[in-house]
């Protein structure tokens, strides 16, 4: 098989890409601790701007970091699009659309009208934090964790559809137990309760008056505890069964054509391309 490979290994987009991209290198670790700073301070002052009696006295201070930032994501975001070969892969995927949607909002507040709303879009920077965390000691536990979701999504499918049937079957019982006089007004209010009753949330804005309605949730009750660890054992034994095949590591490696992740440990080119990838550099912890 004939690789492709790259002929400016010296070139300054190359080395920016290993900075921005990579997380091998002293360089590339520093980029993304200053850039997990900046989204945590910029989720925090959203969050701070919604509080009014603070935002009216630190207003004007809010805004000025918030610009610093959105620069600083704008310049990140260009580099990120002029650093790999074909940019469209990066606009178009789930990172390069979060990117976009969390550095934009404060730019249209300067041509659209009321779209000062649109600014708690920042949050979403928040999701940026999953790409940061690229580090070898956790890509690969992270990778494991997605695909054990995924392939658990049927069963636990199922058993949130039975808990669903046990749920409408015991909330039509406590409706018909308890009635209008105790606040169960409906089915769909009874299920409510039921549900938030298995859940074990309890708001207690509705309860049980009758010795058998007050039996029903106690049933209800412990059957909450099941519903919370169901899903949990599923997950976890198709993670440990994950772990135990494929005990693969991967790397921080990002391929500069294709933009591919997830690469093994020791790869030289691109599984998806057959691009060169830049060789991995050993640093601290």
């Amino acid at each position: 098989m004939k690789h492709n490979k790259p002929t400016d290994k010296n070139s300054w987009r190359h080395k920016l890409h290993e900075v921005i991209y990579e997380a091998d290198t002293p360089m590339g670790k520093l980029f993304d601790i200053i850039l997990l700073i900046l989204i945590l301070i910029s989720v925090i002052i959203v969050m701070l701007e919604s509080v009014k009696s603070i935002d009216l006295q630190y207003h004007r201070v809010f805004y000025v970091i918030e610009w610093i930032i959105t620069i600083f994501f704008t310049i990140e975001y260009i580099s990120r699009i002029i650093t790999v070969k074909k940019p469209k892969h990066y606009i178009f995927s789930f990172y390069g659309i979060i990117d976009f949607l969390s550095t934009i909002p404060l730019y249209l507040s300067f041509i659209l009208i009321g779209s000062n709303y649109l600014l708690t879009v920042r949050a979403l920077r928040l999701l940026r934090v999953f790409r940061i965390l690229k580090i070898t000691r956790y890509i690969g536990e992270g990778n494991k964790l997605q695909k054990a979701l995924i392939e658990s999504r049927v069963k636990i499918f199922i058993f949130i559809f039975a808990v669903l049937i046990v749920a409408i079957i015991a909330g039509t019982l406590m409706y018909l137990i308890e009635g209008e006089d105790s606040g169960f007004n409906s089915i769909p209010v009874s299920v409510y309760w039921c549900i938030v009753t298995l859940t074990t949330v309890g708001f207690g804005d509705i309860a049980p008056v009758t010795a058998t309605g007050q039996f029903l949730a106690t049933v209800i009750m412990i059957l909450g505890y099941g519903v919370i660890a169901v899903p949990t054992g599923i997950i976890g034994a198709q993670y440990v069964r994950m772990d135990r095949e494929d005990p693969v590591q991967l790397n921080t490696q990002s391929c500069r054509n294709c933009g591919a992740t997830g690469h093994k440990d020791g790869a030289e080119f691109c599984y998806n391309c057959g691009y060169e990838l830049s060789p991995p550099k050993d640093i601290e912890a």
